[in-house]
């Protein structure tokens, strides 16, 4: 018995919100009519086909994720709206309005005693014994027949708005580029914070405790009274090994995150690294901005590695690099007048930068015809 009235009682509710939601539809749909220049107009528009597309979801209980404005599925859905929505909210607005007007006829046969029975039965009304009974009649018939036809005619309505306002391939595609370029961005700001943490713990931390061991087994080994016992070779040893242990670390904490980037940023690093090189090097950076920390090793390495191979293979006379930003991109270009062949499926180093540019989505290009110039260009994404 419980079970039962449940189940009539979700039908009830499901017939009232199915009714509900076609009733809205008409309303929208006069509205659509009524002002069509007005609402064809692209953000309007956009704003009436998101309102539908939430109200289609609650009725068929389906998340509806924002969309990208659609002008042209929009327009469309505001023709198909008008087109359904007027028979299938007249619809809704007969029965429910059938069911109100019943008890209101029943109530007041005696004021239209020669009206006919509507909608059901057309009998005229002659007294409290064929109003009840044919009043009744008519609800039952009415209720049973709305809860019947407004719920599948509403999800059948709300299933079409959501079809024709589906994103199209192309904008689910568009929207999920976006997507990933955003989330990347944050795994490179996250990545870039992290970078920084190790090679500060690293340099500050495990260095300066080597440092410190180091110190300790020099005088240790000073303090000994006999340089060539068992015990003074051991921390001779143990003192070698530190040292080696230092040199790997600095190797480590470098090719990690140099610390020169750290103090100095990306165009006071690559100054200090062109003062260094085998050949005379100018160097040209533009305003560069906040540039994400992996993103400044990678160019780093970029510009790193080049010069190596130009002051070991190019024979050039002079080098340049010139360092600038575009929007989100960060450009790197290191040219020379050698004698160009360079070829980056022969060479690991030139291999390894693309690669390393790769991992950020960035590009490397190579101009080395026999001769030279030799020009490696780096673009790399840093927004």
């Amino acid at each position: 018995m419980l079970d039962n009235l449940g189940a009539a009682r979700a039908w009830r509710l499901q017939a009232w919100r199915s009714g509900r939601y076609l009733l809205r539809t008409l309303a929208a749909a006069v509205v659509t009519l009524a002002a069509a220049p007005l609402l064809c107009l692209p953000p309007p528009a956009a704003r009436r086909a998101e309102r539908h597309r939430r109200r289609a979801g609650e009725l068929l209980g389906q998340p509806v994720e924002p969309r990208p404005p659609a002008a042209g599925r929009d327009l469309v859905w505001l023709l198909t709206q008008v087109v359904t929505g007027l028979p299938a909210g007249a619809l809704a607005l007969l029965l429910l309005g059938s069911l109100l007007l019943t008890p209101v006829i029943t109530a007041l046969w005696w004021a239209f005693p020669t009206a006919p029975w509507l909608p059901v039965v057309s009998v005229p009304l002659t007294g409290w014994g064929t109003a009840l009974p044919l009043g009744l009649l008519n609800l039952v018939f009415l209720a049973a027949l709305a809860a019947l036809l407004l719920p599948p005619l509403a999800r059948a309505h709300a299933r079409c708005c959501l079809a024709l306002l589906r994103p199209s391939p192309a904008a689910r595609l568009a929207e999920r580029v976006t997507e990933l370029t955003r989330t990347r961005a944050d795994v490179l700001q996250a990545h870039s914070a992290e970078l920084r943490r190790i090679e500060r713990d690293l340099h500050d931390g495990t260095q300066a405790r080597l440092v410190a061991i180091a110190m300790r087994l020099a005088v240790a080994g000073e303090s000994l009274p006999d340089v060539s016992g068992t015990a003074a070779v051991l921390v001779r040893q143990a003192h070698a090994e530190t040292e080696d242990a230092m040199t790997e670390l600095r190797s480590v904490i470098r090719s990690i995150y140099p610390p020169v980037l750290a103090d100095q940023g990306l165009a006071g690093a690559i100054s200090t690294l062109t003062t260094r090189a085998g050949v005379p090097t100018r160097i040209d950076t533009g305003p560069l901005g906040e540039v994400p920390a992996a993103v400044e090793a990678v160019a780093y390495f970029a510009v790193t590695e080049a010069l190596a191979n130009i002051a070991r293979h190019s024979r050039a006379t002079r080098a340049s690099v010139r360092v600038t930003r575009n929007g989100a991109l960060l450009h790197v270009e290191i040219a020379d007048d050698g004698t160009g062949g360079a070829d980056a499926a022969r060479g690991s180093g030139l291999d390894g930068i693309r690669r390393r540019a790769a991992a950020l989505d960035g590009t490397m290009e190579i101009s080395s015809p026999p001769g030279g110039p030799t020009v490696l260009t780096v673009e790399l994404p840093c927004a």
